[in-house]
């Protein structure tokens, strides 16, 4: 008898009829070509993308770009506020700012303003949290408390706090009277002003630092604390070797969005001293202010502007190159 040809189709065998052009089985669909496919898929991407992100792009060109295209450009002009007549200088601007004498007080205002208002605000903030995420009665509405602040308005906390420190009926002078002590005078000593605007900022801001770091404890694995502990690890040794560590990414994040806000700060200043007394709260934001909305110098307001910008800039790029390496993620 004669044997009849097998022809069941092998993967990768070639036979008379090729695999990859036999007709789909009734019942299943056929794939569509990847041709076809590869047309389809990047207008229809790009049309996702416009979806969600055109929005927010278009904003920030709006809004934030095209600003700082203008700062530029002004700073590279001799124009007052509604002056008609706009005279180029260059470099000028920035020159005059670099050689003014009030320059090196104002840079100092701001080195101690940001480093007191960052670097207080993370401890101060680091160890509410630590309180805060105990199961104690009452945490809750603790919460609340030390967060209910961030949400107030500038100017409103800055003129409650006017009353507070006022030297002769407000209540640190009230305080201070109850161990015999007199009251700084606030309002008209520069150094003591400066330590009142950063006092109220820290009041008013704490409360965001201990609510992300509230955040990172709480996701701190349990375990490994626990296992420290069995391994005899005292609750100082634990933080400081396990939950320290683990909170890396979270200081990161708030090193920098701090520090970009407090060298912005402006509306408590303004509430309260007004860049006084004799400069002793005038930060580079608020000379922004002053020079280009009290003084009429648009260009040179621009220009410390852009200054404050390069500053910023740099020191964000510097946290992102160098700091980040020595975080764990």
């Amino acid at each position: 008898m004669e044997q009849v040809a097998d022809t069941t189709l092998v993967p990768g065998v070639r036979t008379g009829r090729s695999p990859d052009r036999m007709p789909p089985s009734p019942g299943t669909r056929a794939l569509p070509e990847p041709a076809r496919r590869n047309r389809r898929t990047p207008w229809k991407a790009w049309l996702l993308f416009l979806l969600f992100a055109g929005p927010n792009v278009a904003l920030l060109v709006v809004f934030t770009y095209k600003p700082l295209l203008q700062s530029l450009y002004y700073s590279t002009l001799q124009w007052n506020i509604g002056s008609a007549v706009a005279m180029p200088v260059g470099f000028q601007n920035y020159l005059d700012w670099f050689t003014d004498p009030t320059t090196p007080g104002i840079v100092a205002v701001t080195l101690v303003f940001t480093l007191a208002t960052v670097g207080g605000g993370m401890v101060i903030g680091l160890l509410l949290a630590l309180v805060l995420n105990r199961r104690l009665r009452g945490t809750g509405a603790a919460r609340t408390v030390v967060v209910a602040p961030y949400v107030l308005s500038g100017v409103a906390v800055g003129l409650l706090w006017l009353f507070v420190f006022d030297p002769n009926f407000g209540v640190t002078a009230a305080l201070l009277r109850l161990v015999g002590l007199a009251s700084p005078d606030w309002y008209n000593d520069p150094q003591w002003a400066l330590v009142m605007v950063i006092i109220v900022y820290l009041w008013k801001n704490v409360g965001y630092v201990a609510l992300i770091y509230l955040a990172a404890l709480q996701s701190v694995p349990q375990d490994l604390v626990e296992a420290a502990s069995i391994d005899g690890a005292s609750p100082l040794r634990s933080f400081r070797s396990i939950v320290l560590p683990l909170l890396g990414p979270t200081t990161f994040f708030l090193a920098i969005t701090t520090l970009l806000t407090s060298l912005q700060s402006f509306d408590i200043i303004q509430a309260m001293t007004k860049g006084g007394p004799l400069g002793g709260t005038t930060t580079m934001m608020y000379q922004i202010y002053q020079e280009g909305f009290q003084s009429g110098r648009a260009g040179y307001s621009s220009a410390v502007a852009t200054i404050l910008f390069v500053v910023l800039l740099l020191v964000t790029f510097a946290q992102l190159k160098y700091v980040d390496r020595k975080v764990h993620y």
